[in-house]
């Protein structure tokens, strides 16, 4: 074979590693969500949950460390089913089970809104669980990185000295009368639910993971919800929801963190503050 011939054989070859064959397959992008599926849920049959569970979340977050989702039940009141839980997966995060909202037998919750962490561009999972045992799952996909090492945003002793802090408000809805009985309030906890992501910037080290694991609301002594919090759950845990009024006069929280710590309040229901 002439030289010439033999070298531009080669530098061909070159170009045909460095190209890739046009023949292979391009690599699928790893999705961690049948795996999720697996350890979050036990590989339980997963429905199109269109018309059973919406969630609404930027699709590009202002800031990856509190990012506002909204999950909202769509049964029409024709259903005899009903909502049991919420559970809400962000699939690229370090701990992707963000929460678990379990809704309260006759407080008819339909919407909850709360603000997360999120650390890498990713699908978020709402998935919702039915009273007949069955799961409905929708999702949506927003840009954002690295909310789960984010610095706090309040410094170490402003956020101790609030840690527990309790607040209740209710909103009024403008689409319902005054007879309306369905009700819109809030639930703000003060605490940093550090990530053990985030690093001290002083010493250099990882901040322990700090944070709210548990929330049960009432009206008098029937549950309203509860949530089941990982690492996800932003700064200041902040739960807006609605539900349908008991008639009750007193509204209570209870609050876990995953240091021991119990945090209760109890408020007259049409007398919200801290």
């Amino acid at each position: 074979m002439p030289r010439h011939r033999a070298r531009l054989l080669c530098i061909a070859s070159l170009f045909t590693i460095a190209l890739g064959s046009p023949s292979a397959p391009a690599a699928e992008p790893y999705d961690p969500w049948p795996g999720l599926v697996q350890d979050i849920f036990s590989n339980r049959p997963m429905n199109d949950g269109g018309d059973v569970i919406g969630i609404e979340m930027p699709a590009r977050a202002e800031d990856a460390a509190i990012v506002p989702v909204t999950l909202r039940t769509k049964l029409p009141p024709s259903d005899s089913r009903r909502v049991v839980a919420i559970t809400l997966v962000i699939d690229e995060n370090p701990a992707p089970m963000a929460a678990k909202f379990t809704l309260g037998p006759s407080a008819n919750v339909t919407e909850i809104a709360t603000r997360v962490r999120v650390n890498n561009y990713t699908n978020v999972h709402a998935v919702a669980e039915l009273s007949d045992g069955k799961l409905y799952v929708s999702k949506v996909y927003v840009k954002a990185s690295g909310g789960c090492s984010a610095p706090a945003a309040k410094n170490a002793e402003e956020a101790n000295n609030r840690l527990g802090q309790m607040r209740y408000r209710q909103f009024a809805r403008p689409e319902q009368g005054p007879a309306s009985s369905t009700r819109e309030a809030q639930i703000m906890i003060g605490h940093p639910n550090n990530s053990g992501l985030q690093m001290d910037q002083v010493t250099q080290l990882y901040v322990p993971a700090f944070f709210v694991n548990e929330l049960h609301i009432w009206q008098d002594d029937s549950p309203v919800l509860a949530m089941e919090g990982g690492i996800s759950i932003s700064e200041d845990p902040n739960i807006r929801f609605t539900y349908v009024s008991n008639g009750a006069k007193r509204f209570r929280a209870e609050a876990k963190d995953t240091d021991g710590h119990i945090f209760e309040h109890e408020w007259k229901v049409d007398n919200p503050g801290t």
